[in-house]
């Protein structure tokens, strides 16, 4: 949420005192929260924990962050998923928390090289879950000693290349510079980050890039307007740095001007979900906003969709979105035509039938692309230490 399109929702008396106030706040960045950013492979000295530590900055649907990783010993985790973060009206069978999952587990992987290490990881030992999720292994996680074939060089990664992106890959949902066009270039290097395991799709021009912007934003509208399925995400909201140190997950909503509409009455969770509020007016006028200013688009399509499958897209996502930030992109997930849900199921067909239309294919994520003004914050994280356990 941008002070732009808050402006119009407070009128100027309401600005005056907002404005007023947060020279009293000063900064409220929740830097508690942001710590595991900063301390990312530097509180650990086995190979394990230090790759974990940078898995837990990995992209995942609604940052609900569903990793548990059972710690082994220095070299071996099993990771399961916890149970009570899933989002059962937009992700009703889990797939999305699965592909985060799966970005979970390329970090790993990725952090793991630049140590050293090669990753070791099997997918589902006990057998793929169905329909719903149970508390058994997503993956067995195992790390073994890699000779490098040369010195690492000061300042040059030791094992895959994308690692020097870790910490520099964001989710940007501003709207995008419309005048700086997307490269035939660059997007040839983002369908070569990704594996051999999945069919990855571009466009940044044309007739296709325009119906996307279309589809994409009236999904996300629809998802606002279906009452079950945006109050879940109402009720993941974290307003302000006490809600966001106190639960680092969730949709964070952070910052000494948002915090000074909320304390002053202009922000909260009453007016976000009620459509009658300027508040609700105001952030459907910036979903339409950042859409249609989307510069092109990603997706990851499997032949199939197994849970080995989806965590296959969430590997494929994630590498793909530390390529884009090598490239300077910009990206974001937008991938609410792809959920199973009724308000969808028109997006759904329509986006299946022009971009998956192969018997079986499934479309696992989509994003939009493009070149933004200006950099955003990294979203909070739990820490390491609170996601493990000890058997």
């Amino acid at each position: 949420m941008n002070k732009r399109m808050f402006l119009k929702i407070a009128g100027s008396g309401a600005i005056i005192v907002a404005a007023g106030a947060a020279g009293f706040i000063g900064t409220r960045t929740p830097n508690a929260a942001l710590k595991p950013w900063a301390t990312a492979g530097s509180l650990y000295e086995d190979p394990i924990r230090r790759a974990l530590s940078y898995a837990i900055l990995a992209p995942n649907p609604h940052n609900r962050q569903p990793w548990i990783i059972d710690l082994k010993s220095d070299t071996e985790a099993v990771l399961t998923c916890d149970l009570d973060r899933l989002l059962p009206q937009t992700d009703p069978f889990s797939r999305q928390i699965i592909i985060g999952l799966g970005c979970f587990l390329e970090l790993f992987a990725i952090a793991a090289s630049d140590q050293g290490y090669k990753a070791g990881i099997t997918y589902f030992p006990q057998g793929e879950p169905s329909d719903k999720l149970n508390r058994q292994p997503i993956a067995h996680l195992s790390l073994s000693r890699q000779t490098p074939t040369q010195e690492k060089q000061k300042g040059s990664p030791l094992g895959d290349p994308l690692f020097t992106q870790t910490l520099n890959r964001h989710t940007n949902r501003d709207p995008y510079d419309t005048s700086r066009p997307v490269t035939q270039e660059v997007l040839q290097r983002l369908h070569e980050a990704a594996s051999e395991h999945v069919r990855v799709g571009t466009t940044s021009s044309g007739l296709s890039l325009q119906q996307l912007r279309i589809l994409t934003r009236d999904a996300m509208l629809a998802e606002i307007r279906d009452a079950k399925a945006y109050q879940e995400s109402i009720d993941l909201m974290r307003i302000g740095r006490t809600e966001i140190e106190a639960n680092p997950d969730g949709i964070f909503l952070g910052g000494a001007f948002l915090e000074t509409l909320s304390l002053v009455g202009i922000l909260n969770r009453k007016t976000l979900a009620d459509p009658k509020s300027s508040t609700y007016k105001i952030g459907l006028d910036m979903i339409k906003e950042g859409a249609m200013s989307s510069m092109g688009f990603v997706w990851i399509n499997t032949q199939g969709n197994s849970r080995s499958q989806q965590l296959e897209a969430g590997r494929a996502y994630m590498r793909i979105a530390l390529q884009a930030t090598a490239d300077g992109l910009a990206m974001q997930p937008m991938s609410q035509a792809l959920q199973e849900y009724q308000s969808m199921a028109p997006y759904y067909k329509t986006v299946h039938d022009r971009h998956a239309n192969q018997p079986g294919e499934r479309m696992q994520m989509l994003a939009r692309i493009g070149y933004a003004s200006k950099a955003i914050d990294a979203a909070p994280r739990w820490p390491l230490a609170s996601r493990i356990k000890h058997s």
